[in-house]
């Protein structure tokens, strides 16, 4: 009975000892099929694998993320790298730990049939969400043909919300990403709506990266090189279980596994291999230092910064390098 009672003692304390081994940390994110590795990774316990007992904290509005970074309602966020250096501009310090993705369609300006292209937007009501990825899209959109924010008519609207006003015809064009795009092209059996633009146009302008601030990275970097193997183990089941990974992914987001499939060909997760290159220069958007240069300019003739970010300021390789090994 007294050996007995010696086990029992020693598995509570084994339970408790490992209950509380595992390292607390809240990541804030917005709904994305980008972050499907995230996604994988929560589903499978691959988290707790490594000691880590992460909460996903989803906000609606993706221009909540600095906020909740630098108020500490959360300890890392995953967000665009043009919020990086707009969060740089005003004076928050945010380093990318990892290249996540790159939007490659998934990400879009939507308009009813009456507008064919990007210059048919003049004097129109477009919807989408101020200093947010679909606020840089446009801008892109527009700069690349010879416009700007001045020749349309912005409608401030969360992404989410935009595929019920142009449902009800509230504006007749909209910057959203996924997988709002694909709920807006399904409307009315697919005959209502179309893209006029997307990211697969600018691959690697619009990227998806995870960031902390140098206080957390200072204090716990072997928890984020824990979150970043976990990511990995989560994109490699990904690759070899893409049904068993699409139906994690779909609860996780609200869509079905076969929505999820169609869904992830609009975006790029960047592979353990490829991981350095958006850190090192480069001669196309793929590279921070370039595609930084490109949301710089855009971001100061709208006047969203006053100076240009110097880009090595917004980096952090040291936990990609540690994966490489």
């Amino acid at each position: 009975m007294q050996i007995k009672k010696l086990i029992a003692t020693g598995l509570l304390l084994s339970a408790s000892f490992s209950a509380t081994a595992a390292t607390p940390m809240k990541i804030a994110l917005t709904t994305w099929i980008g972050y499907s590795p995230f996604y994988v990774a929560e589903g499978r316990d691959i988290f707790k694998k490594h000691d880590l007992n992460v909460t996903l904290q989803t906000f609606a509005d993706p221009a909540m993320l600095p906020s909740a970074l630098t108020s500490k309602a959360a300890d890392g966020a995953l967000m665009t790298y043009d919020q990086v250096i707009g969060a740089a501009a005003q004076g928050q310090v945010f380093k990318v730990v990892l290249p996540v993705d790159y939007s490659n369609g998934g990400d879009a300006v939507l308009a009813d049939n009456s507008i064919k292209k990007i210059t048919d937007l003049k004097g129109k009501k477009v919807a989408y969400a101020p200093l947010s990825p679909s606020d840089f899209l446009i801008s892109y959109a527009l700069k690349v043909n010879g416009m700007s924010d001045k020749d349309i008519k912005p409608v401030n609207m969360t992404p989410e919300a935009i595929p019920s006003a142009m449902a009800s015809k509230a504006v007749p064009a909209g910057v959203t990403y996924e997988p709002n795009v694909s709920q807006i092209l399904a409307m009315d059996g697919g005959s209502k709506f179309h893209v006029i633009y997307s990211s697969k146009e600018a691959p690697g302008l619009i990227a998806d990266v995870l960031v902390f601030d140098e206080a957390h990275i200072k204090k716990d970097g072997k928890a984020i090189t824990a979150l970043v193997q976990a990511y990995l183990e989560g994109l490699a089941y990904m690759k070899s279980n893409p049904k068993e990974a699409s139906e994690i992914i779909g609860k996780a987001i609200g869509v079905s596994g076969k929505e999820v499939l169609e869904q992830l060909s609009g975006v790029y997760n960047i592979p353990a291999a490829e991981m350095k290159q958006p850190f090192a220069k480069g001669k196309d958007t793929k590279s921070y230092f370039v595609s930084g240069e490109v949301i710089n300019g855009i971001l100061l003739k709208s006047g969203q910064i006053k100076k240009a970010i110097a880009i090595p300021g917004t980096l952090d390789d040291r936990f990609v390098k540690a994966a490489a090994k």
